[in-house]
């Protein structure tokens, strides 16, 4: 029996959405929304019509009929903490997304437009692989102070969609294997699979800086900074976040432009990008610590893992540990369809959502 799933991935300039036929792409559609269309709007939650509008539009214009879908998945919102996998999306998720979300994010959309479509094609709606997915035991929990402990957020989407991918290409169950996965994107966070669950990781924050995130910085120096009275806190925020890393230091955020200075002959930017590479192979061996060293494979992913430069680079300093694999690209829009045509086989289940 094949299978029509369409998915829907929501961020802050863009929406994105693919039709897949079983495996295969039917089509694909990236609407990037300019600052000035954006800014229109005082809250995300606001943005909900006109992004469903564009998506619809686009359906007519390809002369899709919904009805022929098997099912809508959407990229998961600021829900509470979820376990990965499927959701369907239900009034409880819709009420959290759209009005309590745990944070004001462009993904608290997707759930709602693919409730929307599905609901006129009278067919099921799903999220997958929530970036709230939690599954850390206690002890991943404990930071050092107990009034911040520590939080699972990360790329789950993509990791846990090449970790799968790793495994299926190798003939093994993907809840057999440890597998630690790298994203390596405009934020850069490292995964730990085990047994099937994500134990343990390095968010954006806690790790390597990335083109644009500053990473883990030493604590007592950025607390003198917060009150040094030189920045408010929407520009120490932005420091850490989208003004950090690649741009704080080389004024860019494209690796390409990077890799091209370094080609040129500059020699702080060699230092700068292979700094990343550095602790982005920190931070792979940190985990690796957590399985005790016995990590069946390493896993670099998102955009950057195309540079060939930054790959061999870590990929120097970590393969005393395990093969490396390199699996280039966000992959995010596979990642919800496959995910979906798994819960359509019967080979997963999808849980409801629910708040106790």
């Amino acid at each position: 029996m094949s299978y029509k799933v369409l998915a829907v991935n929501t961020g802050s300039t863009s929406t994105k959405i693919a039709l897949y036929e079983d495996e295969k792409e039917i089509f694909a559609k990236n609407f990037s929304h300019p600052d000035e269309d954006i800014n229109k709007f005082d809250d995300v939650k606001d943005q909900l019509n006109m992004r469903l509008e564009f998506v619809r539009s686009y359906m007519e214009e390809k002369e899709f009929d919904i009805r022929e879908l098997s099912c809508v998945v959407a990229r998961g919102g600021m829900l509470l903490p979820v376990k990965s996998g499927a959701y369907v999306v239900n009034e409880v998720m819709l009420d959290r997304v759209e009005n309590h979300p745990v944070m004001e994010h462009a993904s608290n959309l997707a759930a709602p437009i693919a409730y929307d479509i599905a609901k006129e094609a009278g067919i099921p709606s799903y999220i997958y692989d929530s970036v709230m997915t939690d599954e850390f035991p206690d002890i991943s929990r404990i930071s050092g102070m107990p009034d911040i402990p520590r939080k699972s957020t990360s790329h789950v989407l993509n990791t846990r969609a090449m970790a799968i991918k790793y495994a299926k290409s190798i003939g093994k169950n993907y809840g057999e294997l440890n597998i630690i996965v790298a994203h390596l994107g405009g934020g850069i966070s490292i995964n730990l699979h085990h047994n099937g669950q994500i134990i343990d990781l390095i968010s954006d924050d806690e790790g390597p800086f990335s083109p644009e995130r500053a990473g883990r910085v030493p604590c007592r120096e950025l607390i003198n900074l917060c009150y040094s009275g030189k920045f408010d806190k929407k520009t120490m925020q932005r420091k850490l976040r989208g003004n950090g890393g690649l741009k704080a230091y080389l004024s860019t955020v494209d690796a390409r432009e990077v890799e091209t200075l370094i080609q040129e002959g500059n020699e702080y930017a060699g230092l700068i990008y292979e700094a990343m590479a550095y602790q982005i192979a920190k931070g792979i061996g940190e985990l690796a610590t957590v399985v005790e060293g016995k990590a069946d494979v390493i896993i670099l992913t998102g955009g950057i893992a195309h540079s060939k430069m930054l790959t061999s680079w870590i990929k120097n300093r970590v393969s005393f540990i395990s093969h490396v694999e390199i699996m280039p690209g966000e992959n995010e829009m596979e990642a919800l369809a496959y995910g979906a045509l798994r819960v359509l086989r019967g080979e997963e289940k999808a849980r409801e959502y629910i708040e106790v």
